[in-house]
Order: C-alpha cells, then sequence, then structure tokens
C-alpha cells in the first residue's frame, strides 16, 4: 500500500539576524512525512534538527530566526505563509511536540493534571468532568503508576521518566497526526528509555499518527524508525530505509555516527570521531584479550588506593509533624575495592544510590555508617586541615561542567583558583604557564584561557571540566555521568581525552553512569547498583557477556543493539 505525504517540505532555509548579518543555519532541506509513519532525524547538537522541528510548529522566535526560503505544506496548507491564530489551531490539535527537557518545559507550579487540561480545554468542547475522565485515560494510555496521584502531583514529586510519560500524554491528548518528538529520550535511564520508545511505537500502531523522532544516537532510532534522515551542519546528507542507512550507509558523516558508539562486542583502543571518519584517518586497532589479562594482572597486584568497607548513606525524611521520621537507605551495606590505575564502572537506574556513594567516598555528604579508606587510611573522619589535602587527591568530574563553572569567571582564572588554594605552582606566571598547557593536553586553544564558560560549546565545556580536575593532579577521579548529556560523537573524544589522561598521568577512574555500552568500554571491572545495594561485581567484559543477576540483564538488554 502507497502511504500519502501528510507532510511535505521544500527547499526550506532558515537563517540567523545578528546586528543585520544573516547567517544561514537551515540550507535548502526538502523531505516528506507519511501517514502512518515514524521518520527519525539524526545528527549532533547544532546540525539543524530542532530548528527544523521548530518551524514545523511555528514556534521560531521572529525576532532572530526567520524562514528565508521555501514550503511547508500540511495536506494543501502551506505553513510558512499562515498567521499566527491559524496556527494555534494546528498546534497541538493536528501537530503536537514532546520537549527534550520535560522539567523546563512543564510549569512547576501547576499540578500535572492541570497541564493536560489546558490543551484540552483549548482544542475540545469537552465539559470539565469529561476532561478529567479524559485525563486519567491518557494517563493509563502512557502507563503512568497510579493516574490519580499523578494528575494531583506537581511536576517534582515525580520521576524523569514519569514526567516524560506526562509530556507524551499531553501531546497524545487531542490525537493529532504529527507527533514531534524531540530528543524525548536523553537524559533517562537505558531501561526508562527502552520503556519509552516501545511506548511511542505502541501509540502510533494504535493511533497510527507519524512521529517525526529527533535523536543523535543512531543505534536508538534502528529500533523505532521506518526512515532516517541524517543531518549535518544544517543540510541533509542522506535519507532512506532505516535497514538501507545502517547497512549500507553512503556519507562519512553517517557512518562515522554509527561507528561513534562504543561497541558491546569489541573494545577498541580509540574511538572513532566525526572528524576521523571525515578525514578517512580511521584506526580499528582492537584491545587483545590477553593484553587485557595482562593489564588486570598488574593492576590487581597492588594494593588498593581505595577501600569501601560496609558503607550506608541514610536519609531521614518527616511524614507529619507529630509522626516519627522515616530512614531511607540510598547507600546499604556496600564493600569494594578500587587499585591504582583502575577504572572501576558504576552503573545503575536513577535512584540506585550510584551519585550518593560517589558523594560519601568524595566527603561531600559524609556516610551514615562504615568505613572508607584511601591509601590505607580511613576518612571518614579528618579534620578539616585534613579534609583540604584530601580535597587535592580525590577530584570529580561533573555532569553539567556548565552548571559547575562560575559565569563570570574566564576559565582561566576558574582553572587557577583551585590551583592557588593547594599550593600548585609558584607564582601567577607558573600558574598561567600550567593552565596554558593542560588546556592544550585537553584538546582546547590556548586562547580559551580568556573565554567565558558561555562561549563553548557542550562538549568544550566538559574538557574545560577535566581541565579544572587534572589542574590539581589528583590519584582518584570521581566521573559522574561526565559524558550522558553529549552527543555520540562529542562523547567519543571525551572518552578517548579520559583515556589518554589516565596513561598519561595514571589517573584511577570510578567511573559513574547509567550507560551500560559506555561503562563496559572504559572499565576494568564493573560494579552494578540497585536500590542502594550492590547487585552485582567483576570484571566488566564478563559481567556482561554472562550476567548472572536478573537485574543486570535487565539493563544491558535495554541498551540500543542497533541493527
Amino acid at each position: 500500500m502507497i502511504k500519502q505525504n501528510l507532510l511535505k517540505v521544500t527547499n526550506l532555509s532558515i537563517s540567523l539576524s545578528n546586528n543585520g548579518e544573516e547567517k544561514k543555519l537551515i540550507n535548502s532541506i526538502s523531505f516528506h512525512i507519511n501517514s502512518n509513519e515514524i521518520l527519525a532525524v539524526v545528527g549532533e547538537s547544532g546540525s539543524g534538527k530542532s530548528i527544523s522541528s521548530l518551524c514545523l510548529m511555528g514556534l521560531l522566535p521572529k525576532a532572530v530566526l526567520k524562514t528565508t526560503s521555501g514550503s511547508i505544506f500540511y495536506k494543501n496548507q502551506d505553513l510558512t505563509k499562515i498567521s499566527e491564530t491559524e496556527f494555534q489551531n494546528i498546534r497541538g490539535k493536528k501537530i503536537a511536540m514532546i520537549f527534550q527537557e520535560p522539567m523546563s518545559s512543564l510549569n512547576p507550579s501547576m499540578r500535572c493534571g492541570k497541564q493536560v487540561e489546558e490543551i484540552l480545554k483549548q482544542h475540545t468542547n469537552l465539559s470539565r468532568f469529561e476532561i478529567k475522565d479524559e485525563i486519567l485515560s491518557l494517563f493509563e494510555k502512557v502507563k503512568l503508576p497510579n493516574p490519580k496521584r499523578i494528575y494531583k502531583s506537581y511536576p517534582h514529586e515525580i520521576s524523569g521518566g514519569q514526567k516524560q510519560r506526562v509530556m507524551i500524554a499531553m501531546a497524545i491528548a487531542c490525537k493529532p497526526e504529527i507527533l514531534i518528538a524531540d530528543e524525548p529520550t536523553t537524559a533517562l535511564d537505558v531501561t526508562v528509555q527502552k520503556e519509552i520508545l516501545l511506548l511511542l511505537k505502541e501509540i502510533q500502531k494504535e493511533t497510527q499518527m507519524s512521529i517525526l523522532f529527533i535523536s543523535h544516537d543512531l543505534s536508538l532510532v534502528s529500533e523505532l524508525a521506518d526512515r532516517v534522515m541524517v543531518m549535518y551542519k544544517g543540510e541533509i546528507v542522506e535519507q532512506g530505509i532505516t535497514s538501507s542507512i545502517f547497512n549500507q550507509p553512503e556519507h562519512s558523516y553517517t557512518k562515522a555516527l554509527i561507528n561513534a558508539r562504543p561497541s558491546t562486542d569489541y573494545r577498541l583502543k580509540k574511538l572513532p570521531t566525526i572528524s576521523d571518519f571525515m578525514e578517512g584517518d580511521i584506526n580499528q586497532s582492537i584491545i587483545s584479550e590477553d593484553h587485557r589479562i595482562a593489564h588486570h594482572k598488574r593492576l590487581y597486584g597492588q594494593d588498593p588506593l581505595l577501600e569501601v568497607i560496609d558503607v550506608e548513606k541514610v536519609y531521614l525524611s518527616k511524614k507529619g509533624l507529630f509522626s516519627k521520621d522515616i530512614e531511607f537507605k540510598a547507600v546499604d551495606g556496600v564493600s569494594f575495592k578500587v587499585y591504582p590505575g583502575e577504572t572501576i564502572g558504576l552503573v545503575g537506574e536513577s535512584g540506585c544510590g550510584k551519585s550518593t556513594l560517589g558523594n560519601a567516598i568524595l566527603q561531600l555528604d559524609k556516610a551514615t555508617s562504615g568505613v572508607i579508606k584511601y591509601k590505607g587510611q580511613n576518612i571518614t573522619n579528618l579534620s578539616k586541615a585534613e579534609l583540604r589535602e584530601l580535597r587535592k587527591d580525590i577530584q570529580i568530574i561533573f555532569q553539567d561542567p556548565f552548571a559547575s563553572l562560575n559565569p563570570r569567571m574566564t576559565v582561566g582564572k576558574a582553572i587557577m583558583e583551585p590551583m592557588k588554594v593547594h599550593n600548585i605552582g609558584n607564582s601567577f606566571e607558573d600558574r598561567k604557564e600550567r593552565v596554558l598547557d593542560i588546556l592544550t593536553k585537553v584538546g582546547l586553544e590556548a586562547s580559551s584561557f580568556y573565554k567565558y564558560p558561555h562561549e563553548f560549546s557542550g562538549g568544550q565545556r566538559q574538557r574545560v571540566g577535566i581541565a579544572r580536575t587534572i589542574a590539581l593532579q589528583p590519584q582518584l577521579i570521581v566521573c559522574d555521568e561526565s559524558v550522558s548529556a553529549l552527543d555520540i560523537s562529542v562523547q567519543a573524544q571525551v572518552l578517548n581525552l579520559l583515556n589518554e589522561l589516565k596513561s598519561q598521568f595514571g589517573f584511577t577512574y570510578i567511573f559513574i553512569s547509567h550507560d551500560l555500552a559506555v561503562v563496559k568500554y572504559m572499565a576494568d571491572q564493573l560494579l552494578v547498583m540497585n536500590k542502594g545495594k550492590i547487585e552485582e561485581i567483576g570484571d566488566a567484559d564478563k559481567i556482561y557477556a554472562s550476567p548472572e543477576k536478573e537485574y543486570t540483564k535487565k539493563l544491558i538488554h535495554a541498551i540500543p543493539k542497533g541493527l
């Protein structure tokens, strides 16, 4: 059966106006969305995916962005030529959107039910009671637990996966013909990500609506899309049936996106990046099993650098004014060892206790009980002076480098400040010279020293965060979800950089992530956490090849495999 074009984009160009100058962001792109199909748009940040989708919704900020050429036909109507009032009748009713970050898209001061109610009031003639029944029915459809509770809850009272489901319920409330899903699973655990993908597939099959699914992860879209469109620097470089794009990619950029994600079958010495593929400089050297065995023999023949012994972290919460405090064990009797030069991977879903354990090791949030030894010394009861000295040795690379950098301080100053506190370098000039050297080591230009955080891309900011960490010459580094928010290709660059610095400076890493594919690539040993406890611990490759626990099997099964 031949599918009809539901939406057709022809020679669309979008430009950014800045101080009278125009810069073309989208360059004459053409594509179509058929009825009852899922079209995926893939590409890195800045490739033009989200701008194109906002244009389809009539949501471009008109003061700075404008459509300079082309047409967008939805059925027989050119969306580039209709008024805002006409668009309001289409937006949410005929073409709906799930935004990337539900927490910033949902109103924090409104209950979830009321937020879905708004769109039904706008586009339907249902009564107040019919609207409530419809919302509860939608919450059941998107598989929210206890719909009546979620209806009355504020966004901060529910999990990330549940917030995303509320957004999906809002988007499908008026039974749109086209649903645009903009990176709807990026910040979610692999298991929740899998659930959301299955849910979207199920809803699409049931309602026969079309979905435009935007992502930077080709492995992910392979499990969902009928067709794939690849965008690079504002242009469409390749499009076709999903199996063809995966099995016979034509463009170097598409090949790069497919190969930049760490393989779960073998371990490359260096992950290929976009520039490697574009320049044809691809090194596919694999770390052999013999090399890994010899490396582990050296690692585990040493005394441990860190010992975590029966550590617990208990939080207390009050149920009411006169009721007894309720105990919640975020970390429950955890024990393991970390050896010099080792990378230990710490994985599990959100809320399993990974970050709480990391904070306890860093002495940022002290353990309730148990012992943490660093170089044989118990560090759980150090004086302020001793703790300050320890801070130099044990450092952290945060998930969001932008939030951890002072926006009013240049990068050079931000890196030099902790160096001065810990007496590294003899003078300002000495410290500046060291920082310039470190910036070069992490792949940034010397001019970065004088720039502010907002002048960098996400990947560059993560490099700044790494530079600030290694400036203190630490021995143990906790990487807390430090690559989870990055594009696949930028993620490959940062992982390569972390491995290079590890071999150069002899760092030891505790690598915290919910992405098992990334952790398996990085880790010598894998530590799987679930509900505050260690579910499974052992060699990363062995656990991945034959997991013993059901929870670990579930995490591995949820990893997008590609075709």
